[in-house]
């Protein structure tokens, strides 16, 4: 299952952006989807994730300022940012959890990630 994440920018801050990940592939179901970001010189810690139920998760710093949503018709997930601080700066990574078929048409489990994209909050 790939991931192409878009959305990723410089902004200042206070402003906003809009990310978004799309997945395709043999698709049976995607369970989970959520962003991670990795600062410079850190680990990769996760933003917020939604279940296919659409009950959503955040981390405590981006509460109230990020929206995660999911298309589930789309295998899309979206990360709506406002109010960006400095501090946000990272890429960002899209992430996928479920069940595919692989090429002997077997269901199988996958967990899979987007190639990232820069989010950039400087004045």
């Amino acid at each position: 299952v790939q991931l192409v994440e878009s959305g990723g920018g410089v902004v200042q801050p206070g402003g906003s952006l809009r990310l978004s990940c799309a997945a395709s592939g043999t698709i049976f179901s995607i369970e989970v989807m959520g962003w991670y970001r990795q600062a410079p010189g850190k680990q990769r810690e996760l933003v917020a994730i939604i279940s296919s139920g659409g009950s959503p998760n955040y981390t405590d710093p981006v509460k109230g300022r990020f929206t995660i949503s999911r298309d589930n018709a789309k295998n899309t997930v979206f990360l709506q940012m406002n109010n960006l601080k400095s501090e946000d700066t990272a890429v960002y990574y899209c992430n996928a959890k479920g069940f595919h078929y692989d090429a002997y048409a077997r269901l199988r489990e996958f967990n899979s990630w987007g190639q990232g994209t820069q989010v950039t909050v400087s004045s």
